[in-house]
């Protein structure tokens, strides 16, 4: 007898930043405070949404970031 496939939990996620809400500029410095990237790199990716933030990270660190963004006014998700 065959076994079905078990879903298992993803252990790495892509944090995608959705809407970047009415406090633009506390975003940009979140974006940058996950990225690494200067400012202007950090302003293009807020103003271009759906932007993909970080990819490949780990659970616990990826709901952080979408925390830091929902506390900033911004909308994220993981996929």
């Amino acid at each position: 007898m065959v076994q079905p496939l078990q879903q298992q939990e993803k252990s790495e996620y892509t944090v995608v930043l959705k809407e970047i809400g009415a406090n633009k500029i506390n975003v940009i410095k979140v974006i940058r405070d996950i990225t690494g990237l200067g400012l202007s790199e950090s302003k293009a990716l807020a103003d271009n949404v759906p932007s993909t933030i970080k990819e490949n990270v780990a659970t616990d660190a990826a709901k952080e970031m979408v925390e830091k963004f929902k506390a900033a006014g911004a909308t994220a998700e993981l996929k």
